[in-house]
């Protein structure tokens, strides 16, 4: 089971206007009710509906064990606009990964993924880009497999396009998957977790979104803090509570 947000408590707002309201989206709360995920009764669109008292419209989506800033429009027409502001890419979006082994200090990762709907692959291939740089690198003294300790690293992650479980994908192409995630990941090295650190979450955090704001015109930027379960495994790994 994945960790599931404690929703007795209101969901956090990082920004919020006459037109667009962000939040931080915690890990294990699905965006709105999907046929996928039959086992949810809460989701982000009606929670913040009930929280604000007005309708609400997600312009983006995060998956479900994802965290981080979730972005909403408060009105139709608003919804429409910022859509189109994703759909052509002019939203910068910044996602901070801890995966396993170490990695390159950058790397594009340019590797068109196949279409798909929740279900599986569906034959499509899609454009897709993702722009990589280390921040950290650790060894701990865990044994894992024929190997006395075990490597991971913190990595910025900055797609430029937005296929479905994109970041999680490339990853796994590139044999540094992202802890914590089924069934793109490394089942080993997330049992591994779960034992040694009671860890059960995919430690995946949208960090922050930029965009130009459709009335103001001006440059908005919205950064999340760390959910307390990705900031655990911060101190863990590397010894850090947060990052400067």
């Amino acid at each position: 089971m994945d960790l599931v947000t404690n929703t007795t408590q209101p969901l956090s707002i990082l920004y919020q206007d006459t037109e667009l309201v962000a939040i931080n989206k915690p890990h294990g709360l699905l965006v709105h009710r999907s046929m996928i995920a039959s086992d949810a009764s809460e989701f982000a669109v009606q929670l913040l509906r009930d929280q604000l008292g007005q309708r609400v419209y997600p312009v983006h989506r995060l998956d479900r064990k994802t965290a981080g800033v979730l972005l909403f429009a408060l009105s139709e027409s608003m919804n429409a606009i910022m859509q189109q502001q994703f759909m052509e890419g002019a939203v910068q979006k910044t996602y901070l990964a801890i995966v396993r082994g170490y990695t390159p200090d950058e790397l594009t990762i340019d590797y068109p993924l196949c279409k798909d709907d929740g279900n599986g692959a569906v034959g499509v291939l899609q454009e897709a880009v993702t722009h990589l740089k280390t921040l950290r690198q650790t060894e701990i003294p865990v044994a894992f497999g024929k190997h006395p300790t075990s490597r991971y690293s913190l990595v910025e992650l900055t797609p430029t396009t937005g296929r479905m479980h994109q970041l999680r994908r490339h990853m796994a192409h590139i044999l540094h998957p992202i802890i914590g995630d089924r069934p793109h990941g490394c089942n080993k090295q997330n049992k591994l977790f779960k034992e040694h650190f009671e860890m059960n979450t995919m430690l995946l955090h949208a960090q922050r979104i930029e965009f130009t704001h459709p009335v103001t015109q001006e440059t908005t930027t919205i950064a999340a803090p760390f959910q307390a379960e990705f900031r655990r495994m911060l101190g863990v790994l590397f010894g850090v509570g947060d990052l400067k």
